[in-house]
């Protein structure tokens, strides 16, 4: 393997690899893709450690690292990957079902991202001093910051394999389209805190949100109105296409250079593209060419993605410690969860009763993913990044294959024992 390769050589490389380990899960390992290729990638690079474990002279983990490390997984996936595949996600969000639930998932992509980074925080703070790791209190927040925002990616591979009431399912889906704005933003504010470069101020904290969040739901709105009028004008499907992928690219593109939530902008603009523009703009032969094209960039993406999170386990120092502190993280970020979805449930029962199917499926169906890894990589080099890569690499690990793989039929079973019971409003 090449120390030194092209942008068009790891993109090659990785397509490769998605297809082969992708037709060999579907026609021998039968299990969901983003399961399937998580656990391969994770086999493979199992196998490269053990293979230098027998053979030192091999080097192979360090052309491994070499290659993992010049393809830079945040950037990756931060700043291209990431912009597809939510606007491809929130095409297919029915905004009727989203707006019954706006409330909790307002709710909890705000203040139950913020209960949970201050529960995890302090418990891995606590879990750590325990296990003679010396995480400071302010390292132990940005950890709880960048594990609790729900991964939207995952999340939305699960929504498509689960059979559940359409808005919760909304909900669910438009908590993870929203939330990791915020924990992106809570993140950025406790980093500079550990590192020492910022003082917190609440009300700064709260300008930067408004600002980040805010800003991007505005660029959103604007740039999906836009190309809802422009789609609405014309019937061409090969142009409406492009002019989907220029408000992707383009819309990121200005979102970053604005410093406001580019997630943001582009979940906002495929829900205005994929209701109001796919109902009043489109006819029929541009409806689905422009809805297959998305569901195979989302597939194609979905596919590399997955197959990374499992290769980066190599990123990971083999030392029992950590390994144990990842796996003790996992009830940590469970019980984290629970209290931030528990709570602003029981406060809105009067308001929403979103049946017993709410509550066991945002626990369980609230994987974390790649946005997690990518923010754990961006820290700075230091044996406390070691100790939060490794939490939030096991905690992603888990939540992909164990979770994702398991949503499906837990849903089944309480549907089983209480029937599905709608939501109502009052």
């Amino acid at each position: 393997m090449s120390a030194t390769f092209s942008p068009f050589d790891a993109a090659a490389m990785l397509i490769v690899a998605a297809a082969v380990l992708g037709y060999a899960n579907h026609r021998w390992l039968r299990l969901p893709a983003s399961v399937g290729l998580t656990v391969m990638g994770a086999l493979a690079s199992l196998l490269v450690l053990g293979i230098d474990r027998l053979m030192p002279s091999s080097q192979l983990a360090a052309q491994f690292n070499a290659f993992l490390g010049q393809l830079d997984f945040h950037r990756t996936l931060m700043e291209g990957m990431l912009s597809f595949l939510l606007f491809a996600g929130a095409l297919h969000v029915d905004w009727s079902h989203m707006r019954a639930g706006r409330w909790p998932i307002i709710i909890f992509s705000t203040v139950g991202v913020l209960i949970s980074t201050l529960v995890v925080g302090l418990a891995f703070w606590l879990v750590a001093g325990w296990m003679g790791l010396g995480v400071p209190l302010a390292w132990a927040l940005v950890f709880g910051a960048l594990i609790s925002p729900t991964d939207p990616v995952a999340v939305m591979a699960v929504m498509k394999r689960a059979a559940m009431p359409p808005t919760l399912q909304a909900t669910v889906a438009g908590e993870s389209l929203f939330n990791d704005g915020v924990g992106v933003v809570v993140f950025s504010i406790l980093l500079a805190i550990a590192t020492g470069g910022a003082e917190f101020h609440l009300s700064h904290a709260a300008m930067d949100f408004l600002h980040e969040a805010g800003g991007g739901a505005l660029l959103g709105l604007a740039i999906g109105w836009i190309a809802f009028r422009a789609m609405r004008s014309i019937d061409e499907y090969n142009i409406e296409v492009m002019i989907s992928l220029a408000v992707v690219m383009g819309g990121y593109s200005l979102g970053m250079a604005l410093h406001i939530s580019g997630p943001v902008a582009m979940a906002v603009a495929g829900l205005v593209i994929g209701n109001a523009g796919v109902a009043h703009a489109m006819s029929d032969v541009t409806q689905d060419y422009l809805l297959k094209f998305w569901a195979l960039i989302d597939e194609i993406l979905n596919a590399v993605l997955f197959l990374l999170i499992g290769l980066e386990v190599i990123a990971i120092a083999p030392h029992l410690s950590l390994l144990m502190l990842g796996v003790i993280s996992i009830a940590l970020v469970m019980a984290g969860r629970i209290v931030s979805v528990s709570i602003p449930l029981a406060l809105m029962r009067r308001m929403i009763d979103m049946g017993p199917l709410a509550l066991p499926t945002l626990v369980w169906g609230g994987l974390r993913g790649g946005i997690s890894v990518a923010l754990a990589l961006s820290l700075p080099d230091s044996p406390i990044r070691s100790a939060i890569l490794a939490a939030t690499y096991i905690v992603v690990l888990f939540a992909v294959i164990v979770q994702g793989g398991s949503i499906g039929a837990l849903i089944e079973r309480i549907k089983a024992r209480h029937g599905v019971t709608g939501v109502t409003v009052h």
